[in-house]
């Protein structure tokens, strides 16, 4: 259901956030609770808002043996707490106002809420968000009805060539590593979870040392800290989850091919690529934004798609993570055409490691993301993301004020001799999911 008070003070927001000068990024502010979780935060007075998000160690990068039960406890949270239902909560939190979102990737699991600051609202969004994070109940019914709803999610997944070829791709990049499994679980993984399992993975994982609190909107430092202390007040202090292991270098090609009764061929090839702090991020960022990261005017989009008309939609992008996150390079084509799809790729990013961008491919590039630069800190959301991601990942706290200076500080050089020494493509995985070799061959 659309919230049209927090609809209308958004956009209210948002309005009188572009009639202002553009500046740099907000005034971070970061410290401990008494618990041991980090706190950072933003203040945000223009409008009445309070966004809160929990961050925790917890995604399915912890699954271990166990695929899907990162996910699946992170689900169960909001379904009872305390001495509410589901339903209960539910309306709570509708009856002043106030949203809960839950979420859960590979590093990091969390929990937010955004709120009205009037007195009553703040109240109940912050009560309901400590009791969920500190007193879920875990009920079997609960449960098995997530866990039924992760399966029909699997089935799903399976008539998806684009799901089918993500799964083969993390496979094949990260092989043993806690990064190659499907966050979403297997049916064999799923059967065998049962309630303690979840109680277990969250007594270790949701606890304070454990946390990231992220806080932006119309409060003080002072209430900050109050709120911090309260959302953390009933988790255990516990410890920090250890770092995963380093990803290990491809030793050599791989390829997966996997048929599927679909029209259009699935391609995503890649390697490891950076992990957040990498210091060679911000050069492959804008490298990257002209290979294939700036949509139709990228130069894959113009050698694959306007050149020669073999797929509508082509990209590349860096993903980084805790650990050595993915570099992709995903495309659609016709089956007919995926080896000739493949080609252009794969000349195209040979040809770029070689000569790297020209001096106008690299002003036009950097041009486009420090101009779209305020809009991406435009609304309190976009903030609290930011917090989430520096705070998690132990960013400097300067990450946005000094975000245009490294942007703008890139030279053709250092794009050209950071992607000859990290991307190697001639040890990529390359997964085609579709009849694209079946086609080829007339069969």
């Amino acid at each position: 259901m659309v919230d049209y008070r927090l609809l209308s003070i958004f956009s209210l927001w948002l309005l009188s956030f572009l009639a202002m000068p553009l500046q740099a990024g907000p005034k971070i502010e970061s410290w401990f609770t008494t618990g041991g979780a980090r706190v950072m935060f933003v203040h945000a007075p223009e409008l009445p808002m309070l966004d809160i998000e929990l961050v925790f160690d917890a995604g399915s990068a912890r699954d271990k043996n166990s695929q899907g039960l990162a996910l699946l406890t992170n689900a169960l949270l909001p379904d009872g707490a305390g001495d509410w239902s589901a339903d209960q909560i539910a309306e709570r939190l509708e009856s002043v106002g106030a949203e809960i979102d839950i979420g859960s990737g590979r590093d990091m699991a969390w929990v937010s809420v955004r709120t009205l600051t009037e007195s009553q609202a703040l109240e109940t969004a912050v009560e309901t968000l400590a009791t969920v994070v500190s007193a879920p109940r875990f009920r079997l019914a609960d449960f098995e009805r997530n866990r039924e709803a992760m399966l029909v999610s699997l089935s799903q997944g399976e008539q998806s060539p684009g799901t089918v070829a993500g799964k083969a791709f993390f496979k094949a990049l990260y092989g043993e590593h806690a990064y190659a499994g499907y966050r979403g679980g297997s049916r064999e993984s799923l059967a065998a979870l049962s309630t303690s399992d979840v109680k277990a993975f969250y007594q270790r994982y949701y606890v304070a040392r454990n946390a990231l609190v992220a806080i932006v909107g119309a409060v003080d430092r002072r209430q900050a800290e109050q709120l911090a202390e309260r959302v953390t007040a009933g988790l255990t202090a516990g410890e920090h989850a250890p770092q995963p292991p380093k990803v290990s270098s491809l030793e050599k090609a791989k390829e997966v091919i996997k048929p599927f009764p679909s029209s259009q061929s699935h391609i995503l090839m890649g390697q490891p690529g950076v992990y957040r702090g990498d210091p060679d991020y911000f050069t492959l960022y804008v490298g990257n934004h002209i290979l294939g990261g700036s949509g139709l005017v990228s130069l894959l989009s113009e050698e694959v798609r306007e050149k020669r008309g073999l797929s509508y939609s082509i990209y590349s992008y860096f993903s980084p993570m805790r650990r050595s996150g993915p570099f992709i390079v995903g495309a659609q084509t016709q089956n007919a055409r995926a080896d000739e799809a493949l080609t252009v790729i794969r000349k195209t990013l040979q040809h770029y490691i070689d000569e790297g961008p020209s001096e106008t491919e690299l002003t036009a590039a950097k041009q486009n993301i420090t101009g779209g630069f305020p809009l991406r800190i435009a609304s309190n959301s976009k903030i609290i993301g930011y917090l989430a991601m520096l705070g998690f990942y132990d960013q400097p706290l300067d990450y946005l004020n000094t975000f245009v200076d490294k942007i703008n500080a890139v030279t053709r050089e250092q794009i050209r001799e950071a992607f000859a020494r990290r991307i190697d493509p001639t040890r990529f995985v390359t997964v085609v999911v579709g009849n694209g070799k079946k086609a080829q061959s007339g069969q």
